[in-house]
């Protein structure tokens, strides 16, 4: 059904790059519009865990994502203060042949860029959208500089302030969630274990891995009061990130004075959009359902949703009937994740009591049943969209 189909991406990032990777594979002819001068990324690290890989595989992608990063052992969830293990979750004790990886962002970017453009993708670069326009005809872009563009079919893979969204959905203000996050690379010494490191503590936490090629991914929650804008783009000062966790363990504070360039973002909760899809647009990954940081799973719900639509656009007659059968697999599992997210981002920063009690329930499970701790995440990582029917 994708054939010859002339379909228009709007966004080169994870989600966007994906699906048109995905969508050329089956026959579709189609380009990409991103807003900035050349596809990059600042730096920040990803965990992808096996129900993305198998997406980046079943696209051919998986020599490309094997020399992109380690394989992830195990993550541990660790006191901030006293450096002992609480719990650790290990990753060999996942599904045969699953696959955990840490990635640099940029990398996964670079790889994905380079797979779409080798499917036929056309990527065009500097075209900023100022706004979507749906109605009773195709779907139209409207530039920065004021060019009205056509489009057949339109994806929205813009991201959280997302113009394809909000002309589906109309405007919706987020929720300060009075957390903010830092995050920052450091080198790393690639024989490092390859660790994904929760260390917690009462109303902030920290999260570490290696990402191979000599560097370390550091990002760091703390609970705040006043606002913050919600950017990737903003600095600050590292003296600032330091005097957070100075009651934090030597590991932690040793790392955190190698950082001598942290970014700084507020965290905001936004709604699972109602509708995904309607006059000839559709959306997925943040645009679609932005969560918090705390499952690990945002890029990986991006790799997700990409293949589920790829696939029904290419299994149904018709767009509607395409589309509706996307939202009906992908919404329910998403709304999920997001709410896994936004519970683990509770326990990460318990105090007095609760911490305690919350803390000797893990060890116990950690030391006595580390299968069926393991196990809580196998309806996350054991899910494979790739299977058929949305996995």
């Amino acid at each position: 059904m994708l054939i010859g189909r002339k379909i228009t991406v709007l966004g080169a990032g994870v989600a966007g790059l994906t699906v048109a990777r995905a969508l050329a594979l089956r026959g579709a002819e189609v380009t990409v519009f991103e807003q900035a001068e050349a596809i990059r990324e600042v730096g920040a690290g990803l965990q992808i865990s096996p129900n993305g890989a198998r997406v980046l595989q079943a696209l051919g992608l998986g020599e490309a994502l094997a020399a992109a990063g380690p394989v992830g052992e195990a993550v541990e969830l660790i006191d901030g203060e006293t450096a002992t293990r609480v719990a650790r979750l290990d990753l060999a004790r996942l599904r045969p042949g699953a696959e955990y990886r840490f990635v640099h962002r940029a990398r996964l970017i670079e790889l994905l860029a380079e797979g779409a453009r080798a499917a036929g993708v056309q990527i065009r670069l500097l075209q900023k959208i100022d706004s979507v326009i749906l109605g009773d005809h195709k779907p139209r872009l409207v530039t920065a500089q004021g060019v009205e563009l056509e489009a057949d079919l339109l994806i929205g893979a813009d991201g959280l302030h997302s113009k394809v969204r909000q002309a589906l959905n109309g405007a919706v203000a987020p929720f300060f969630t009075h957390q903010v996050a830092w995050r920052a690379l450091i080198p790393c010494d690639d024989t490092a274990p390859k660790l994904a490191q929760v260390f917690m503590g009462a109303g902030k936490h920290l999260v570490s891995y290696p990402l191979g090629g000599g560097l370390r991914n550091i990002v760091a929650i703390e609970e705040r009061r006043r606002w913050v804008e919600e950017s990737w783009t903003l600095r600050d000062d590292p003296l600032t990130l330091r005097a957070a966790f100075e009651d934090f363990c030597p590991t932690v504070r040793g790392w955190l004075d190698q950082v001598e360039e942290p970014w700084l973002w507020g965290l905001f909760r936004h709604p699972v959009a109602e509708h995904w899809h309607g006059q000839g647009a559709a959306i997925l990954g943040d645009a679609a359902h932005p969560t918090l940081p705390f499952l690990a799973q945002g890029a990986v719900m991006a790799l997700e949703d990409a293949w589920v639509l790829a696939e029904a656009l290419a299994s149904h007659d018709g767009d509607a009937a395409a589309l509706a059968a996307y939202q009906a697999v992908r919404r329910p599992r998403c709304t999920r994740i997001v709410e896994a997210a936004n519970k683990n981002a509770r326990n990460y920063h318990l105090s007095g009591l609760s911490r305690t009690v919350g803390h000797l329930g893990l060890r116990l499970a950690s030391s006595l049943a580390p299968a069926r701790l393991i196990g809580h995440f196998d309806w996350v990582y054991g899910h494979d969209v790739t299977a058929g029917a949305g996995g």
